[in-house]
């Protein structure tokens, strides 16, 4: 992601009751250099925000075509970054705030535009209030939307008159408290919902709100081709603050703008993968000699790390529904230069009878909500909803199913997600477990770096980024018995 200067995520006005941080100091803050001629900060964000909540495109890949069409300067390229992920992360509150302010909703493109202007007043030291109001205004004229330019202008300074006059407000926290969680924490009530039933309104209100404190990415050597040292040095040289993540060889890394963009990314001796999906793969325990499958693989992630662990030998057999997504775990596997990868297009909720009980390892990263990943898709936190949530269970009960008939005796079986509801990880455990009596908990915790190990229970780890500062995965690891 793009790092983030002038956008902390404790950062909602104090004013504003129940809201996180520090107010902005208002008009007084310096003036921004003027855009580039090509378009603004705000143009690129506006770019990047369309085509998020119109065409459902990956936040991180809109904001990267958006900043690739704009040339901006670096401050402005954070700048844009900055107002992009405010507008995301922040779409519930902002809604609350300018709803109160309008009779009715203008059209997107207009509605988008004033979300750009208020995360910029209520949140963003560095920019004047005028000129936030200023530059919507000018958006909304380039927009050829010029009739609504008044609105829009009397919606924004009527916002700064609440903000200073204190009249900002929550949903009452007493009479409506989903309500109220919903909007201050600004996550979608279907997940404020079941997130309250598993951990209680103080543990989902630290959940629901936790963001880190910057934006980061994490990177590992190809173990094949590079080390953890070499990595290091390269990413200092280039400008980047690193510190040692938790899993052992992996780097977190701040200040660069996108380690991608390095030659050496290219040449494959280094992957950009988070944590949690890096110990979803570590708890197959790959090593020399395994066949393994990843039954839900794109985009390759786990599976090149998989396959990086049984130097050259072995096989990782890659499945993906979809012909695009197998193809992006075959270019991984490719820029690695990983010739024991072996990807496939498989549905796999359909049985595989050439693979039965063949398999030292099967990893089912299973398709779930995502509400452990909010952070990296900040899209989910205004987007899931009930109906998706309960259409996912089966999928994953079905794959859960269909994927364990590849295990072979003694093998192993891990079943993971990058959610937090009980729902969609260990209920769906437990019940695979009570249906299939060929199949334990393994409870060996010794592939855990020693800081989880007493998080793991009856075979089953969940990660909370609020508590363990890496993203919010489940992973439980079952063994098919010897004679089963």
């Amino acid at each position: 992601m793009t790092p983030n200067d002038d956008f902390s995520k404790n950062r909602a006005p104090a004013r504003v009751e129940g809201r996180r941080g520090a107010p902005r100091s208002g008009a007084n803050a310096e003036r921004r250099p003027a855009p580039t001629r090509t378009g603004s900060a705000r143009d690129a964000a506006l770019s990047a925000l369309g085509s998020v909540l119109k065409d459902r495109a990956y936040a991180g890949q809109a904001l990267d075509r958006a900043l690739s069409f704009y040339r901006l300067s670096p401050e402005d390229r954070r700048l844009a970054a900055s107002l992009f992920y405010a507008c995301l992360e922040e779409r519930i509150y902002l809604n609350y705030v300018l709803d109160g302010l309008v009779e009715e909703r203008p059209e997107p493109r207009v509605w988008d535009i004033l979300h750009i202007a208020a995360a910029q007043i209520l949140f963003m030291d560095r920019v004047p209030d005028h000129a936030a109001v200023d530059e919507a205004v000018k958006q909304v004229r380039a927009a050829q939307r010029g009739r609504l330019d008044k609105l829009v202008n009397g919606v924004l300074r009527n916002l700064i008159r609440a903000r200073d006059d204190n009249a900002l407000r929550l949903p009452d926290a007493q009479s409506e408290p989903e309500e109220f969680m919903s909007v201050s924490c600004s996550v979608a009530m279907p997940a404020v919902r079941r997130v309250t039933a598993a951990y209680g309104d103080a543990l989902a209100r630290e959940i629901l709100s936790y963001v880190p404190e910057e934006r980061t990415v994490t990177v590992r050597p190809n173990e094949e081709r590079y080390t953890v040292e070499a990595l290091e040095a390269l990413l200092i040289q280039s400008g980047a603050k690193v510190r040692a993540g938790l899993v052992p060889g992996s780097l977190v890394v701040s200040g660069a703008g996108n380690p991608a963009a390095l030659r050496e990314y290219a040449k494959g001796l280094f992957s950009i993968q988070s944590e949690g999906s890096m110990l979803a793969a570590l708890a197959v325990e790959p090593h020399r000699g395994m066949q393994i499958l990843d039954a839900c693989a794109a985009p390759g992630g786990k599976t090149c790390l998989m396959a990086e662990r049984l130097q050259g030998s072995g096989r990782v057999f890659a499945w993906d529904v979809y012909p695009h997504r197998v193809e992006l775990i075959r270019a991984s596997a490719r820029r690695l230069w990983l010739e024991n990868v072996r990807p496939a297009e498989h549905d796999a909720r359909v049985p595989h009878s050439g693979m039965e009980r063949m398999m030292d390892a099967v990893l089912i990263d299973a398709p779930c909500s995502g509400l452990g990943v909010m952070n990296e898709k900040p899209d989910i936190r205004f987007r899931i909803t009930d109906e998706e949530i309960e259409g996912l269970l089966p999928v994953q009960r079905d794959i859960l199913e269909n994927a364990s008939k590849c295990v072979r005796p003694g093998g192993l079986l891990v079943y993971s997600t990058c959610t937090l509801l009980p729902e969609e990880n260990e209920r769906q455990v437990r019940s695979f477990l009570q249906n299939h009596p060929e199949f334990e908990p393994d409870v060996d915790t010794q592939w855990l770096p020693e800081a989880l190990r007493d998080k793991c229970s009856e075979g089953m780890l969940q990660l909370l980024p609020s508590r363990d500062g890496v993203e919010g995965f489940f992973i439980a690891r079952m063994r098919r018995g010897r004679r089963a």
